[in-house]
Formats: structure tokens, sequence, C-alpha cells
């Protein structure tokens, strides 16, 4: 079922009503694995998937992306094709994994099954071993969300970015508890699109959320 109104969306300033497009980066070389701060590239699967994503997307006024690969190759082609200002942000980028950097859930599952189960359990209190805490990550993501909030007030917003940045803002917008953020589905080149209507509620997100 989707998720569709929270009372208190984000701290904002504004009354204007804002869209948000969040865009998960296509499929990257090198297959699904914790690839966090690993600057990988797209596969022409993937950077087919980011375009199939916005060939029907409507009407963006600005762009806003992670600085990684697997998303600045991509937006930065699509924002000069459509003349669009694009901004860098590096607060949008994935969560950083530590030692489990660019290693696939069946190698951890082989060498420390225990480890992967209590951070799929409790990410808040088993981050990865020498990994950002999901803390840290909420924190800045969050705060560069409030940033484009505010500066941005009555226009619609792209922002390309990762699974996990996506995740924290659903979460966030639509008040669902950091420790169930795996049940939202955010597979690669899916958009999520979050209203935030002149009274300040978020009224609408496109995408599912896995039932428990």
């Amino acid at each position: 079922m989707l998720i569709g109104r929270s009372r208190h969306p984000a701290s904002r300033d504004t009354s204007a009503s804002l869209y948000v497009g969040l865009l998960r980066h296509g499929e990257a070389e090198g297959g699904n694995r914790f690839r966090g701060h690993t600057d990988d590239a797209l596969t022409p699967a993937g950077l087919a998937q980011m375009y199939a994503a916005l060939s029907d997307s409507g009407h963006w006024d600005r762009v806003i992306s992670s600085p990684l690969t697997r998303c600045a190759e991509f937006v930065s082609d699509f924002a000069r094709q459509s003349s669009l200002p694009l901004t860098f942000d590096t607060r949008l980028k994935e969560m950083h994994f530590g030692q489990w950097e660019g290693r696939s859930a069946a190698e951890l599952m082989a060498e420390d099954p225990e480890a992967l189960a209590r951070f799929w359990r409790d990410p808040d209190a088993y981050p990865p071993p020498g990994g950002e805490s999901l803390a840290h990550f909420r924190a800045r993501v969050l705060d560069a969300w409030n940033d484009i909030l505010s500066a941005y007030a009555d226009q619609h917003v792209l922002i390309v970015t990762h699974g996990g940045v996506i995740r924290v803002l659903l979460c966030h917008v639509f008040e669902v508890p950091m420790s169930r953020w795996h049940e939202f589905e955010v597979p690669h080149g899916r958009m999520h699109g979050v209203h935030i209507g002149d009274d300040g509620l978020a009224k609408s997100v496109r995408g599912k959320k896995q039932r428990k």
C-alpha cells in the first residue's frame, strides 16, 4: 500500500506547494552489492532505466543530484538536454558502508552472517564495521532536504540519488520509523514523487511499500 499523507513532513517556513521527484540511479556495474561511496558507473541497462523513468515525467524546474558517477553521469546529460539548472550535493551520497563497501550480501553472509543479520534487524545499533552510522546518515540527508524545501518553494524539483537516501526521506516525510526503512521498495531507476501542499502536508507518493 502507498503511504498517502503525513502530518509533519519536514521543517518548512513557506506555505507554497512543492513537488519533489526522488529518482534512484539505474543498475550499476558490478551487480547488486553494498556500493555506498564506491564510484561505479551505470551499465547501459541502468542508463536506459533512468531515461525511461523520465520519459513522461512532466515539467521540472531544476535538478539536484548526488555527485557519485552512477547519478552524475546521467543527470549531467539530462540537465543539459533539458536546459535545467543542475546542482550536486555531497549530502545526497549513499550511506558509507565501511568494510562492506563493494561487497555483496552473499559474500557477507558467507563470511559473517550474524553481523549482516544484526544490521538488517537494527541498523541504528549495528552499523557496518567502519561505516557511517544511521543517525549520521539520516542527519546529513535531512539537512539537504530541509535546505531544498526552504530554497525551492513552489517548484518541481528532481532529486537524483540512491536507495538509502530515498528510504530516509520517505520515512521522514511519512513518519515511518527508521527501523522499517527497508520496507520501502526502491528499485533501480524508480521514481517516487512527494507533493508538499499549501497546508504543509505531504499528500502523495508514487512507489510501493512492501507488506509486512
